[in-house]
């Protein structure tokens, strides 16, 4: 496992861009040089950490994972990630593969039967482990392709399944049966997600929301907060403030403006629980977001 991170810590360093992306659809690289605490809104991803390690927050429950562990994540959530050990000397190395549902469905047709519990809990919808060999052959071979671009169209899909097929027949196989089931809890979970990341400003009534999920109240409200760690209300907020602080970049002036964009109607309210998250008031804070630009440049695995 050693020789094949060496050669995952090679091929990661030699081709991650400031944006992430490559020239392999879903597959996401990062290298990272400061330890910054950085505020995101993440993705259904695999991440596997090649160099350094990061402690992730969602809500106030910590995951943390170092060289040659996995972080999964099922549906989209807002976290705060703090990079360990980074520094130009040995900066921070990862790569991620996005895990689509198309691409995970047919799979499950092929798993042995009783492969899953039958339990109707919703399982969380964050994970850390260890990669294991069996995991990093294939990441190792999907980042090869980085060199050969040309094999890439043909083989990259084949060895994506293959990365799936190992997540979905490994410890967090139930995590990921979650996002291939169309009629799964995490599905409709989703639904309410995206509903309150594509309309943050907007008054949440949970009803609403439930209704959306196609569950009761109290189902929907226990289920969100199983997935996400936070209450619908909660993670609302987190949000709206992660919002709130991409705009002020732009806007470092208008911080009353920018609050009411993001549906505080309270510019006290808006101020004091912005400090709670970022450590600093909003104006102070997009200051140093708009001084210190060239880390705001890059973007960050979870």
């Amino acid at each position: 496992m050693r020789t094949q991170l060496d050669e995952i810590r090679g091929l990661i360093a030699a081709h991650a861009r400031s944006d992430l992306r490559s020239p392999i659809a879903g597959l996401l690289l990062a290298k990272v040089e400061d330890e910054e605490p950085d505020h995101s809104l993440t993705e259904p991803l695999l991440v596997v950490m090649a160099q350094g390690g990061k402690r992730l927050f969602l809500g106030d429950q910590a995951f943390e994972y170092r060289a040659g562990q996995c972080l999964v994540v099922s549906t989209d959530l807002p976290v705060t990630g703090h990079f360990l050990d980074a520094s130009s000397q040995t900066p921070s190395l990862s790569m991620a593969l996005e895990l689509r549902p198309s691409a995970i469905a047919p799979l499950l047709l092929e798993a042995p039967i009783g492969r899953w519990s039958r339990s109707t809990a919703v399982p969380p919808a964050i994970a850390t482990g260890e990669a294991g060999a069996a995991l990093l052959d294939p990441v190792l071979r999907l980042l090869r392709l980085l060199d050969c671009p040309e094999d890439a169209p043909v083989l990259a899909p084949l060895i994506e399944r293959e990365i799936l097929w190992r997540l979905l027949t490994g410890p967090h196989g139930g995590m990921i049966r979650q996002i291939g089931l169309a009629d799964s809890s995490l599905f409709h979970i989703g639904r309410a997600i995206r509903w309150i990341r594509d309309n943050y400003a907007e008054p949440l009534r949970i009803p609403d929301l439930a209704r959306l999920a196609g569950m009761s109240p109290s189902a929907f409200h226990r289920h969100f907060r199983d997935v996400t760690t936070m209450s619908p209300l909660q993670f609302q907020k987190r949000i709206r403030l992660q919002e709130a602080r991409s705009l002020l970049i732009a806007r470092a002036g208008d911080v009353a403006g920018v609050g009411h964009l993001v549906g505080y109607d309270s510019p006290t309210q808006f101020n004091r629980e912005y400090r709670r998250l970022f450590g600093a008031p909003p104006g102070q804070d997009a200051l140093r977001l708009r001084t210190d630009a060239a880390p705001q440049a890059s973007r960050h695995l979870p």
